[in-house]
This record gives C-alpha cells, structure tokens and sequence, in this order.
C-alpha cells in the first residue's frame, strides 16, 4: 500500500533536482531490500522521527545516503512521529529530561502545553525563551527518545529478520520432510 504513495527508485534516480548526488543515488545498498540496508533505515527513520519536528524525511534521506541505508524504509520509518503522535511524544520526552535534568515539573502540564511552543515559536528571542524553560528538558528527552529508540529499532529489525529466516527454513524442512514421507509411503 505504501509503494502507491512513495515515487519509484527510477523517478528518484532521474529527478533533476537530485542530480547532484550522481553515482551516490545508484548505490545499490539504498534501494536493496536486505537485513543490514533495512536495520540502517529503520535505526535513521526513528532516530530522525524523534528528533525533529519538521523536515524529517529529507533528513533521514540525507543521513540514508550517507551511511548507506535503505532510502525508502528510511523515509517510511520517519512516520513513528507524527501529528497524531506529537502531543504524547514530546509530554513524555518533556517528563523524560526533566527527570534526568532534574527539573520540576508543573503539576497540570498536558501534552498540548509541551507541543504548543514548537509551533509557536517565530523569533530567535522566543526560541531563547523556550529552551530556558520548557525546552531544555524536552530536548534532553528526545535526543534520549531518539538514540534509544534508533538503538532498539535497528537490533529490533535484525532481530525479526532473522527470526523470519529462520521460520522460513523451518516451514521449508518440514514440507521437504513431508514430501519425503510421502514418496517412502507412495513407493512401499
């Protein structure tokens, strides 16, 4: 379902705007669909979901190329945040630092409060503002929301592909040994 939506790696590879990246965008790794390039891409997508508020696919793009991950899984992964899941992300990122900074938190805080100033903030004296209050804990939370999570999505994805693998060769020698239990039988 999700290929309906996400341009085909030929329109990424032709596109004129990307043009610039050359033999880097040809790099087989990107588009591979095997355990290391897929690991890779999940670890960038989380990490540059939980870390950003905006342009996280561009950046998860960009860190794909670099560190040779898979760009589609990368740009796909980026979704564990998003609008629905903003306001609960940065209420718990926010309780995250605040307790490892050691910080108190407002009794009556809710999600809203924490998402509320990400949107708002329109100069850099506001921005000052925010990361003195409100925003030193929430940024201490999601660089560890987003560390931690990148580290248990990449183990996490290379856990359940080999998982797969191995139910795959499972389900193979049982039908090889079914089959060979029926030709014993079909030629006594």
């Amino acid at each position: 379902m999700l290929e309906r939506f996400l341009p085909t790696r030929e329109a990424i590879t032709q596109s004129r705007m990307l043009r610039w990246l050359g033999p880097r965008l040809h790099d087989p790794l990107l588009w591979h669909v095997n355990r290391r390039s897929v690991a890779r891409g999940v670890a960038m997508g989380v990490f540059f979901g939980l870390m950003i508020p905006i342009a996280q696919i561009p950046a998860a793009a960009i860190a794909s190329l670099l560190l040779r991950g898979n760009l589609l899984i990368a740009a796909a992964s980026t979704l564990v945040s998003n609008p629905l899941t903003y306001g609960p992300l940065y209420y718990f990122a926010y309780q995250l630092g605040a307790g490892v900074i050691g910080t108190r938190t407002p009794i009556d805080l809710t999600p809203d409060d924490v998402e509320a100033p990400v949107r708002a903030i329109d100069s850099l004296a506001q921005a000052w503002t925010w990361v003195s209050g409100i925003g030193q804990p929430l940024l201490v939370g999601m660089v560890i929301m987003a560390v931690t999570g990148s580290i248990i999505a990449y183990w996490g994805t290379q856990l359940a592909w080999r998982l797969r693998v191995a139910a795959r060769r499972r389900r193979q020698r049982r039908e090889r040994s079914a089959r060979a239990s029926a030709r014993a039988i079909g030629s006594a």
